[in-house]
């Protein structure tokens, strides 16, 4: 985002459409934007000169009337609450404990990954080699020129009657060294909000960054072409949204959406696209996990991550309450890990985030009674419906919220009624809610050496098939394990129905390079210096010929980890089988529950399943990574089929 670049692609713009551009190019190079910019909160000549150098360069950019230096108060929060709710953006959930209702443009619901790019010199520095004809299922590239094009295209003059947020704010524990800055310019007051929620946010960060380097993160709602809109209330610009990424630099840029993780730039953009080329080169791994604590009767305690698809019951698991006598779980955190491997060799995690960013449909007590306690205070919750009394609903609520003298106002802002053909809520509304709410957070969940993780998990929704768990044979193993991972689509991305998609390691839409070199980091984690977790596969929504579930799930789930504790502390309890090792008969915990789980038919290795399951794998990585695919993958797959014909 050099201003001579941008000033070079102007010119191209405005000579190729002079009535479109000329006057914005006119305006940009005069600075006469610059030159009537109101600082209206913070001192611009305070902040480190390379925050100032890429603040001017925004600030010469987008045009914005005022500049606000985000100091993270709780002063600062409640002005902008205030000036929200004024507006109507958001409205007070008045049930709760400092709570509140948004509700987005239709159009501006989800991730957009068909306009999410990584931008490298080399395509293939970003996305794997496919097959001739196959479009690329693992990222989308875009040259640094043609993103250079897009922003001034996009971006200039953007920001013209608003005010750009600066937003200073540590991914991880403040100091750790496991943890990373970002300085995000924004125009949308609901980011700052959100942001302040799931990151640490404000002065303590920028008096700890000095004039070190740190992850650049432009981002607009964006000025429509049209000015009609579906919502009036909520700007964007969903036909033009661009999430660009720029891993050499360190820079990220999205323009034209107001919402998750298309706005909110430390969440899957820094921690995970750009976190995992950070990673890459320093020696570690940014993952789509949860962290979590298993404590047994005993004391003795576990850490784990997981990870699963969105919607695959990440948030669920992390904040679960196991029905087994005197076992616990602490949560550390429910969506991103960090891990690296410290002196001693072993993988200690952390989790970067300050708060959830959970899927409210589907939560209620019963599925997840830590998360509903944690959402009755300081949370936004997003595209939710709203009841007559002051309180939120969605599906899943129905056994809990008494609708009989209420009236409902559905995510769109119409009344709704239920049993009606369309949802109160959407499939992708969300809570926003700070960590520290949580009433079983982990002690160590700011541990600025990150907290040792015992087991890794993978898994998906699987309606058939794959078992209940099972363990990877080795490390080379476990890799192949993570990069097979399938699971029904969800309403998280703008995929439709239940097609069962290849979503490996829980990653897909969040690669930060090639997926092939990634494979190869993870199997570079294989040293004698270190000590390598266990990894397993686990599976909670297999289904009966009845077509319901074979498994209890949600805190049953604590039987399954429990097995997985017994395995990490070296327990004979299981048998091998040609994918892995599963729990030997009546090593996994089932007294008291009732119905009683059929464990044969969950635990059930159906041969044919699996062969079949390979052939779609290896059809997958063929189109999809052809020569990037590292050779020890195809190993693995050469195994497997031969242990699976035996």
């Amino acid at each position: 985002m050099n201003s001579n670049v941008i000033r070079r692609i102007l010119v191209d713009l405005a000579r190729s459409y002079p009535s479109q551009y000329h006057q914005v190019y006119l305006n940009t190079l005069q600075n006469q934007q610059v030159r009537t910019l109101t600082v209206v909160h913070g001192q611009i000549d305070q902040l480190p000169q390379k925050v100032k150098d890429f603040v001017e360069e925004c600030v010469e950019l987008c045009c914005p009337d005022k500049l606000h230096i985000c100091d993270g108060s709780e002063e600062e929060n409640n002005n902008l609450i205030k000036v929200l709710a004024d507006k109507g953006v958001i409205n007070q959930v008045t049930k709760l404990e400092n709570c509140w209702l948004a509700r987005t443009n239709p159009k501006d619901t989800a991730r957009v990954e068909a306009k999410t790019f990584i931008c490298t010199e080399e395509k293939h520095d970003a996305v794997p080699r496919s097959k001739p004809g196959v479009q690329s299922k693992l990222g989308h590239w875009l040259s640094p020129d043609d993103m250079d094009k897009a922003v001034a295209e996009l971006f200039t003059g953007c920001m013209k009657g608003r005010t750009m947020f600066l937003l200073p704010y540590s991914m991880g524990p403040i100091g750790s060294p496991l943890s990373k800055i970002g300085i995000q310019l924004t125009d949308s007051e609901y980011v700052v909000l959100s942001m302040r929620i799931m990151t640490r946010m404000g002065q303590a960060v920028m008096k700890h960054l000095g004039n070190n380097d740190f992850v650049k993160c432009l981002h607009s709602v964006g000025t429509p072409k049209s000015e009609r809109h579906e919502n009036p209330l909520w700007p964007c610009d969903p036909e033009r949204t661009m999430i660009m990424h720029r891993p050499d630099c360190n820079e990220i840029v999205s323009y034209g959406s107001g919402y998750g993780g298309n706005s909110l730039l430390g969440k899957k953009c820094f921690a995970l696209r750009i976190g995992s080329t950070i990673a890459k080169r320093e020696g570690w791994l940014a993952e789509h996990m949860l962290i979590s604590g298993f404590t047994r009767p005993d004391g003795c305690k576990f850490y784990i991550t997981a990870a699963f698809p969105s919607q695959c019951g990440k948030t669920n698991l992390a904040m679960m309450t196991p029905t087994l006598k005197g076992y616990k779980v602490e949560c550390v955190g429910d969506d991103i890990a960090w891990m690296r491997f410290d002196k001693e060799g072993v993988l200690r995690a952390i989790n970067p985030e300050n708060g959830f960013f959970g899927v409210a449909p589907g939560t209620n007590h019963e599925s997840n009674p830590i998360a509903m306690e944690t959402v009755k205070k300081d949370t936004i919750f997003t595209n939710v419906a709203s009841t007559s009394d002051g309180g939120v609903y969605w599906e899943g609520l129905e056994k809990e919220v008494d609708l009989t003298h209420l009236k409902i106002c559905d995510w769109l802002g119409y009344e709704w009624t239920p049993g009606s053909k369309n949802l109160s809520s959407h499939g992708n509304s969300r809570f926003c809610s700070p960590a520290v709410n949580c009433p079983i957070l982990d002690h160590a969940w700011e541990a600025p050496e990150g907290v040792p993780v015992s087991a890794i998990l993978f898994g998906g929704r699987r309606p058939e098939g794959v078992p209940l768990v099972y363990e990877a044979l080795n490390w080379k193993h476990g890799v192949f394990v993570g990069a097979s991972i399938r699971s029904e689509a969800t309403s998280a991305a703008e995929f439709k129905g239940k097609t069962i998609m290849h979503d490996p390691f829980a990653m897909r839409p969040f690669f930060g390079y090639n997926f092939g070199k990634y494979i190869e980091h993870w199997l570079s984690m294989e040293k004698k210096s270190q000590k390598l977790p266990k990894i397993f596969h686990v599976n909670w929504f297999r289904k009966g010929k009845d077509g319901k579930f074979l498994w209890p799930g949600f805190g049953d789930n604590a039987r399954v980890i429990e097995w997985i504790m017994r395995r990490c502390a070296g327990e004979d309890v299981a048998i091998e089988t040609p994918i892995g090792w599963i729990p030997k008969p009546g090593t996994l915990h089932i007294e008291g529950l009732n119905p009683t789980p059929n464990m044969e038919e969950l635990l059930k290795i159906d041969k044919k399943f699996f062969l079949d399951e390979l052939t779609e794998i290896e059809k997958y990585f063929d189109e999809n990574l052809t020569t990037d695919l590292p050779q020890a993958m195809r190993d693995e797959i050469k195994a497997q089929r031969e242990r699976l014909s035996k």
